[in-house]
């Protein structure tokens, strides 16, 4: 079925059109590289995996309950709307909010897969176009497991929020050849990771666990691969280019905050936007949700060189200042150590199973 006919509202005209901007770049020099960068490219490709195989589709999923959400977590748990609620409508709920998590999962995988081929286009190092070209294989591979699961398994999608598209508008429009590794591998893959690890470590539901934990592997190099080539770039640059960063920063982290709200969903069950907007405001979930999402990019931000007074006031006001002396390092070895554990489970499970089979087979031909 076409993603036209499963989208919850109009998502307006099927292509948007991002005028392209800055120079394409060519580098003549094949041998000389970061031993780092090169490390992590070398990485990228022996870690490559085919999203049909890896992940289990046989597995059945509720739509109804796709993320085992409990109804604490709910937005519209504990006022009057939730009260008169049938338990139908309740399910159907989850539904949407499910979709809604997921879609703009999708969406924001795309948005990577274009800023990596744009990275691969106009960043001057070929030791970064390499790496790049890993990645950009990478978002089309989430891209596709992401839309295949809304596809088979939730039958509904999203459109694309507004705050999501207008920064990864501003991303894209920007000249300047860092900015889609700002942009990208950091503000919106940063709080990508955050939202993935959230549902990842709390959703007792093995094939959006599996989903999330394989995608978050190769995340986890991604931002590796920003931090890498950002903090080296600005070192380099003067106090006014660093403010425009940070300015970019700022605003960003603002449209991001507000991008979690999942009003489109509160208006499509008949709520006001006023009204919905109020009450994805007061959740006690969504504020703490909101708060732990920045988890990856203040820690990031400061990372990379990013930490003037105005950027550490910005964060003081979205109270998430105290974020910056996370160990991003440790966060990113968790990712990938899960991953591989859960991919260590699965195939003893299976090995198990094979073993029991050709024994009861073994078993029934001894007896006959």
């Amino acid at each position: 079925m076409p993603t036209h006919d499963l989208y919850a509202k109009d998502p307006g005209a099927p292509l948007w059109q991002v005028p392209a901007t800055g120079a394409a770049r060519f580098s003549w020099e094949y041998e000389d590289g970061r031993d780092r960068l090169l490390a992590l490219y070398q990485k990228g490709k022996d870690k490559q995996w085919d999203g049909m195989r890896r992940i289990d589709w046989d597995i059945e999923v509720d739509p109804y309950d796709a993320l085992g959400t409990p109804d604490e977590a709910m937005t519209l748990y504990g006022t009057p709307h939730w009260a008169k609620m049938t338990d139908r409508d309740k399910g159907e709920l989850r539904r949407h909010f499910a979709s809604w998590q997921f879609s703009q999962f999708l969406h924001g995988e795309q948005g990577a897969m274009i800023c990596a081929a744009r990275i691969v286009e106009s960043v001057p190092d070929l030791d970064a176009k390499f790496y790049s070209a890993t990645q950009t294989m990478d978002e089309a591979r989430h891209a596709e497991i992401y839309g295949r699961f809304l596809h088979e398994k939730l039958g509904l999608v999203y459109p694309i929020d507004d705050n999501l598209r207008s920064l990864l508008g501003d991303t894209l429009r920007d000249s300047r050849w860092d900015m889609p590794y700002l942009g990208m591998q950091v503000l919106i893959e940063g709080l990508a990771l955050a939202a993935f690890g959230m549902i990842r470590d709390t959703t007792e539901k093995p094939l959006p666990r599996q989903i999330l934990a394989y995608v978050m592997q190769d995340e986890a190099r991604h931002v590796a691969f920003g931090r890498m080539a950002l903090r080296d770039h600005y070192q380099q640059l003067s106090d006014a280019e660093l403010r425009e960063r940070e300015d970019f920063v700022i605003e960003g982290c603002y449209l991001m905050r507000d991008r979690l709200r999942g009003v489109e969903v509160l208006e499509n069950f008949g709520i006001p936007r006023a009204e919905a907007l109020e009450l994805s405001e007061r959740s006690e979930f969504l504020q703490l949700f909101r708060k732990l999402l920045f988890s990856r990019i203040v820690p990031c931000v400061k990372d990379i060189g990013l930490w003037g007074r105005r950027l550490q006031q910005a964060y003081v006001d979205l109270g998430v200042l105290d974020l910056g002396d996370f160990d991003l390092d440790r966060l990113m070895t968790q990712d990938e150590d899960i991953a591989e554990r859960l991919d260590a489970e699965r195939f003893a499970a299976e090995e198990r199973a094979r073993v029991t089979e050709i024994e009861q087979t073994i078993e029934e031909g001894a007896e006959t």
